[in-house]
């Protein structure tokens, strides 16, 4: 426990402060009608919508899980998340211009765009509900999760004491400032976290405990964690680490705000930009930020708590106040930040608190979303006036931020949630990737995928099969542990492709008004195109073309170009000369060429 100087109260009330009156600043404006409140006219610019993403995906619990992960597999280890890159940038030069045609004010509104009938309208509504509201909360509670273990170990705070500190001005201000509010304090909020962040790794590597940089990297705690790549002769962890992350898992998962295809919140920035242009240089700026250079004063700090806290047996004596039901690596964070001094302390904590309140707002308004556009209006009243639509949505994030405090309440660890709600999305982002480009694929498909991962993932994690199958902690099963993901992954699409078959396609009108709004283009769709021909109907617009190659070539430039910034960087920080120069040559060559490319694709939108 921390004892916080007057200094550090007042950057820390400031903070408070300064985001309340942007959310009341902006409610007039954002309490106008639906649009406004969600998507903020579809006015916002790229730079402001990409700094807002980055915000977002600061979450207080991501700290934690990078500490996790580190002190467990060491730096290679992020490769679980770092592979999400490839989804992420296929949405930046595929998909983002896709999401912005498509004009519709919720990524589940897709739905009956894409598909048509009963069908469509129940997948609407269930996955408003699964998504909006249980998947939401889910990942809501991890954030709020990693903010309980903050309160506990730095400042001596009972995990509902943190709840309602923190919970209380995030869902005012987010139920009050709507979409704006959140994006406008997610500018804020940005700069507060990375200051908190960079400054904190920088003062704890320096303490004397650490010694600095060269004596973190030789101390024998840390010396076998610094690869950025798992080790070649370790099989298992070469497989779990990066083969099936970059092989299987970057397509076929989903998780929010790495969905295959876009969508979620990612979706709900790039409907809000100003055209298909913003959209793109939103998500790009995204993920040149989120995993370039963001990871790595997290990364610093994982390592340097190796030297003070080894094993948990440390971190329980040095903080005997924590609950056992939450004792875990990812506490060695918040362990490390104990050691910062006045001033300094209250910046990080102010940036903590930031992280925060920037997730939880932005899937507070995003599940919200669901809830009023996709399921209220919907099925409940359709009639509804835009002023009843938000007041149901500032009621509905209310709610929202007391069942996911709830459930925060009984959680133990944050990597332990990733790796449930990965598994339960498990098989069902391919079709997320081919849904805009194969005609083929209807309402069914997506139904049936869903369920079948749900099902095979509780049955494989959660019954006496999965025991059989991979066994417990203590005695191996039939299979090894690595194949749980894949096998639910083949399992899975396999059932949909089946479904996909066995199930008359979508109708002509629909697939006919789908392709002629959004003009996906490729051989997917060269059945349509052929057969309203025949009929003298052109719903092609030979104009703009198939960029999707184009696409494609510029996704793996930028993956070429953004590994490089990443690896560039953590080699310079190892001292690694050499190494650092080469790799940032390969990252200007590929920035070029990428640019390039780009100006083609910005050309063939334009």
């Amino acid at each position: 426990m921390v004892s916080l100087s007057s200094l550090d109260y007042i950057l820390i009330i400031s903070f408070f402060a300064i985001t309340l009156f942007i959310g009341i600043y902006v409610s007039r404006k954002s309490g106008k009608n639906s649009s406004e409140f969600f998507l903020s006219g579809r006015n916002m610019p790229w730079w402001l919508l990409g700094l807002s993403m980055v915000a977002t995906t600061f979450s207080t619990d991501t700290p934690n899980l990078v500490t996790d992960i580190v002190r467990n597999n060491g730096v290679s280890g992020n490769w679980v998340w770092w592979a999400f890159l490839i989804t992420g940038l296929l949405t930046v030069f595929v998909y983002a211009k896709l999401w912005r045609k498509s004009a519709v004010n919720t990524d589940i509104e897709y739905y009956e765009l894409r598909y048509g009938g009963k069908p469509a309208k129940f997948l609407r509504k269930f996955r408003a509900i699964y998504l909006g509201v249980v998947f939401n909360i889910l990942a809501m509670s991890a954030v709020t999760l990693a903010a309980i273990k903050i309160g506990q170990i730095m400042l001596g705070l009972e995990p509902w004491e943190t709840v309602i500190y923190a919970g209380v001005i995030t869902v005012i201000f987010s139920a009050v400032g709507g979409f704006k509010g959140v994006v406008y304090t997610d500018f804020l909020l940005f700069f507060v976290a990375m200051a908190g962040a960079i400054g904190a790794a920088y003062y704890l590597v320096n303490i004397p405990e650490v010694g600095g940089l060269e004596a973190l990297f030789a101390n024998e705690n840390v010396a076998d964690k610094l690869s950025l790549l798992p080790d070649f002769n370790d099989k298992s962890a070469l497989i779990t680490l990066l083969i099936i992350p970059l092989a299987v898992q970057w397509w076929s998962a989903w998780y929010p705000g790495a969905e295959p295809g876009g969508g979620g919140y990612i979706a709900q920035r790039m409907l809000a930009a100003k055209d298909e242009n913003h959209a793109i240089g939103a998500t790009f700026f995204f993920n040149i930020m989120h995993y370039a250079l963001r990871p790595w004063p997290w990364i610093i700090v994982a390592l340097a708590s190796l030297v003070l806290y080894p094993d948990l047996a440390s971190i329980q004596e040095a903080f005997p106040n924590v609950s056992p039901d939450k004792l875990g690596h990812d506490l060695a964070y918040s362990a490390m930040l104990t050691k910062l001094p006045s001033g300094l302390l209250g910046l990080v904590l102010a940036s903590l608190v930031a992280a925060y309140m920037s997730t939880i707002s932005t899937h507070l308004n995003w599940g919200s979303s669901y809830i009023v556009n996709d399921f209220y209006k919907q099925q409940i009243n359709p009639g509804a006036s835009e002023k009843k639509l938000v007041a149901v949505g500032r009621l509905s994030t209310v709610v929202l931020m007391i069942c996911s405090a709830l459930l925060a309440l009984v959680l133990q660890n944050a990597l332990q949630l990733f790796d449930v709600i990965l598994m339960f999305g498990a098989g069902t982002g391919l079709i997320f990737i081919l849904r805009w480009f194969w005609w083929r694929i209807n309402a069914w498909s997506e139904i049936a995928a869903m369920f079948s991962s749900g099902i095979i993932s509780i049955i494989i994690n959660f019954t006496s099969v999965g025991v059989f199958l991979f066994g417990t902690k203590t005695a191996a099963g039939v299979l090894p542990d690595w194949s749980r993901f894949p096998i639910v992954v083949l399992i899975t699409t396999i059932i949909w492709l089946l479904v996909t078959f066995l199930t008359q396609p979508e109708r002509t009108d629909v697939l006919r008004n789908f392709y002629q709004k959004i003009q996906p283009g490729g051989p997917g769709w060269a059945k349509v195109i052929d057969d309203a021909k025949l009929e003298n109907i052109d719903i092609v617009n030979d104009k703009e073309g198939w960029s999707v190659p184009s696409g494609i070539l510029a996704m793996l430039l930028g993956c070429v170009f953004i590994y490089s910034c990443l690896f560039a960087t953590g080699y310079w920080i190892y001292g690694e000369t050499t190494l650092a120069i080469s790799i940032t040559i390969t990252a200007i060559v590929s920035g070029y060429l990428l640019k390039r490319v780009w100006v083609k694709i910005r050309a063939k939108v334009l």
